[in-house]
């Protein structure tokens, strides 16, 4: 069976199974095939975006703490909380809140549409857990550079931003420059030239942003801190400066502010304002990012996001109801 023919057939056994409520045995006799064959069409069905399979959960819809944050952060507008237990690892929690999050952007996501990528540890799982889905005429843009002293961090970033290109079959625009420049002057004069003017333009016109939270901090440590892209003149600026995380490689500080910090006019991401500007949807996962998200809420930086659950509890604990958790560890009430 070649491949035109097997999702011919698999669209064939989906419809029969989702829409006309047949068994696999009752498919099986209608196809003239056996009840294992209906199987693997079904499983290649899904493994190939051609179904999409959504749970929609009336009992807990919105959750108690989904809706405690809406309510505290006025400028959120939709949070999803991802169910995990806080007896698994960190490790554990960012991998099944970036499954949630893999497969709730082929709902949001589409043909015509042009999606800017900022990578890092927590987009780099959400891109492993990618479901395909056939779009036409869109895009895949890179937000910030990956470039450092030690590499220019090419083969990092574009494995993240080439595997969303993949899945969505769309185009894909990397981003060639250093994440932090030396001098203001090198990005001013770089800011100028005719390639990077295509690629910013490009990202200022995208319909969807994706971004995780960066703190100094956390169980699974962001890339921008543990990669070498900082040196230690940069740390004490960060502290000098009350930095609570950063968004893209662009920093904010505690009360969500971003103006006036020397670094960001370094950086290569995009200016925070965009951010709040357009859809964007944060992926936080991890107790030691609760801070820097409560800041980007705080700041109005954060509208739509997707947070797993032992985070979420610490973020209303300390940060809204301003109470101790026994479930979480003490040190992140400090």
């Amino acid at each position: 069976m070649d491949e035109i023919e097997r999702t011919h057939n698999a669209i064939v056994a989906a419809r029969l199974y989702y829409y006309q409520n047949l068994t696999t045995e009752a498919i099986a006799r209608e196809m003239v095939i056996s009840r294992s064959s209906v199987s693997r069409l079904l499983a290649y069905a899904r493994e190939n975006g051609l179904v999409s399979i959504q749970v929609i959960d009336v009992e807990d819809q919105p959750t108690s703490l989904a809706q405690a944050i809406l309510s505290h952060y006025k400028e959120a507008r939709k949070v999803q909380v991802v169910p995990v237990s806080h007896i698994l690892s960190e490790s554990d929690w960012l991998e099944r809140t970036a499954q949630y999050a893999a497969n709730y952007l082929n709902t949001v996501f589409d043909s015509d549409m042009i999606m800017g990528v900022a990578w890092g540890a927590t987009i780099s799982a959400i891109s492993r857990y990618l479901q395909p889905k056939t779009t036409h005429n869109s895009h895949i843009v890179q937000l910030n550079g990956a470039g450092n002293t030690r590499s220019m961090g090419i083969e990092y970033a574009s494995e993240i931003i080439l595997r969303f290109a993949q899945a969505y079959q769309a185009s894909v625009d990397l981003f060639p420059v250093p994440t932090f420049f030396d001098f203001v002057s090198t990005k001013e004069a770089m800011w100028k030239e005719r390639s990077i003017k295509r690629i910013l333009e490009l990202q200022q016109r995208s319909d969807l942003l994706l971004h995780s939270i960066g703190a100094v901090k956390s169980g699974v440590p962001s890339h921008v801190y543990s990669g070498g892209f900082l040196e230690e003149k940069d740390y004490q600026e960060l502290r000098r400066f009350n930095i609570a995380g950063d968004i893209a490689t662009v920093f904010f500080r505690r009360d969500g502010s971003f103006d006036n910090i020397p670094i960001n006019l370094r950086a290569s991401g995009p200016n925070l304002g965009m951010i709040k500007q357009k859809r964007a949807i944060c992926v936080v996962s991890g107790l030691g990012k609760a801070a820097g998200l409560h800041a980007a809420l705080s700041g109005g930086l954060v509208k739509e996001l997707i947070v797993d659950e032992p985070t979420a509890r610490l973020l209303v604990s300390k940060y809204i109801n301003n109470e101790k958790d026994k479930f979480l560890d003490e040190k992140y009430f400090i």
